[in-house]
């Protein structure tokens, strides 16, 4: 950075000067500025839109479209504290007989005690005996090389690394040993090493084990077995809790009428807070007048007054803006399509799902819809429930109409939000575009930013060249003044 020492011959304020003969260019740039700030924070208010838009088709038209989305069920079991089934949409519809014959088990074996002295530092040969080299035990298949200086922590140690669950208990003085899963397959034995396994309470009579046991039951008179208490027969997952005794439990599987209206009641929510976003964005107020604040501009106003400023700016960002009115219109004409079939023509409305009256609401709420007879609508909840009524009776004929609407929704979407020269694919906004005009109005600022500089540097050069032309007069007349003084 260049050192200025200006005004010393002249005795003027040079930079004072400088920066007012200046102050006109700089001030001239502030539109490029100011261009530039209202492009960055409409292209971060797009993003943030854009994200609300994908999120909402994702989770909704994406699959929507599909029949699969409403085929739910819903099973109740006559006894639940025996046993609780839970129903895929593959489950058949009706009752069937259900008996728990037996609840699956741990291998679990509890050593005899040791003697209140043994601790998980004892050692192996102080329990077998002075004689004890080591030796080999199998536990079911997998050896366990045992060494003369082992301790009673080693032993669990490798109990542990053979695939068991081990732990000495220091107060009981007795190793506890289980198997990591339930069922006949995973039970244990130890074999061999009778010497090391007698000295440490797992063999001999004192130690007491349960073995490993299969879950047992019988569904329509077939019976399953199952290392776990958890059985998925033809899409019931079914969760032993106790057995029956001979005592039979009835599960009844039927069409999930709450879960269908939930997920169309939720995408009507949810559609009707985007749309009125939507539509409040694209009526915004002008606020003519409203530019985004330059840094100095921001010091001449208090925190308050810029942020007052800065929200009318924020507010009217995307109004009137092309690509909003597009979702907007792919919306409306989407949500407003009619459908046949079935020798009958559907729409929302004939599932009680309508507007607002268009004269009485709110102009950013006229494209919200809601639905008749929803305890959660205080407009729409004193009608009677058409939606309900409809899924009951047809449930088909509503999940056909809803697969139609999403469908088509998803096709315009596509059209919409295919890969252009001015926008990316699956983008709702023209993003290539914008991080364009963006970068062109980065480098308007920044060749004003330079072009301002040369003037100011062109300005300081003639002051620089006045101040030498001012010492050097200065010096002559001092010259002058001294010879005839002298």
């Amino acid at each position: 950075m260049a050192i200025r020492i200006a005004g010393m011959a002249s005795g003027m304020d040079t930079d004072a000067m400088v920066q007012d003969l200046v102050k006109a260019y700089k001030t001239k740039g502030d539109k490029n500025t100011k261009t530039l700030k209202r492009a960055e924070l409409k292209q971060e208010k797009w993003k943030d839109l854009n994200k609300k838009i994908k999120s909402f088709t994702n989770k909704y038209v994406a699959n929507m479209k599909f029949s699969s989305y409403y085929s739910s069920k819903k099973t109740t079991v006559s006894d639940s504290n025996k046993a609780t089934v839970v129903a895929s949409d593959g489950a058949i519809t009706g009752t069937q007989e259900l008996e728990v014959g037996k609840l699956a088990k741990t291998a679990y074996l509890t050593g005899g005690e040791l003697g209140e002295n043994v601790t998980s530092s004892t050692s192996l040969k102080s329990l077998v005996g002075e004689d004890f080299t080591g030796g080999t035990i199998k536990v079911n298949n997998q050896e366990i090389n045992v060494g003369e200086n082992w301790t009673v922590g080693n032993f669990v140690s490798a109990l542990k690394d053979a695939g068991l669950n081990a732990s000495f208990d220091e107060n009981n003085h007795r190793l506890f040993v289980s198997a990591k899963n339930s069922g006949a397959k995973a039970d244990f034995s130890f074999s061999g090493g009778e010497d090391i396994t007698k000295a440490l309470g797992l063999t001999g009579g004192e130690e007491s084990k349960v073995p490993g046991q299969d879950a047992e039951i019988t569904l329509n008179g077939a019976t399953f077995k199952s290392s776990s208490n958890t059985f998925s027969i033809n899409g019931l997952t079914i969760t032993a809790k106790a057995e029956t005794n001979g005592e039979k439990l009835s599960i009844n599987t039927d069409t999930d009428y709450d879960a269908i209206y939930d997920k169309i009641k939720s995408f009507i929510k949810d559609y009707s807070t985007l749309i009125n976003e939507i539509t409040e964005l694209y009526n915004a107020p002008a606020n003519k007048g409203y530019d985004p604040l330059t840094d100095e501009e921001k010091e001449a106003l208090t925190d308050s007054e810029v942020k007052k400023w800065e929200d009318k700016v924020n507010e009217s960002l995307l109004r009137k803006d092309s690509n909003l009115s597009s979702i907007q219109n792919l919306f409306k004409e989407s949500m407003l399509q009619t459908f046949d079939f079935d020798g009958k023509t559907y729409s929302l409305s004939s599932f009680g799902i309508n507007t607002s009256n268009y004269f009485t609401v709110d102009a950013n709420e006229r494209n919200a819809f809601h639905i008749d007879g929803d305890p959660d609508d205080s407009e729409s909840s004193g009608n009677p429930d058409k939606l309900k009524a409809a899924i009951a009776a047809n449930p088909e004929a509503v999940t056909n109409f809803f697969t139609k609407l999403a469908s088509n929704m998803y096709d315009k979407i596509q059209a919409l939000t295919k890969s252009s020269e001015t926008r990316s694919y699956g983008s709702y906004f023209d993003d290539k575009q914008m991080k364009s005009d963006v970068s062109k109005y980065e480098k308007k600022v920044s060749d004003w930013d330079d072009y301002v500089k040369s003037i100011e540097d062109r300005y300081y050069k003639q002051f620089s060249k006045m101040e030498s032309a001012m010492t050097k007069l200065n010096s002559q007349q001092n010259y002058l003044a001294g010879m005839f003084g002298g």
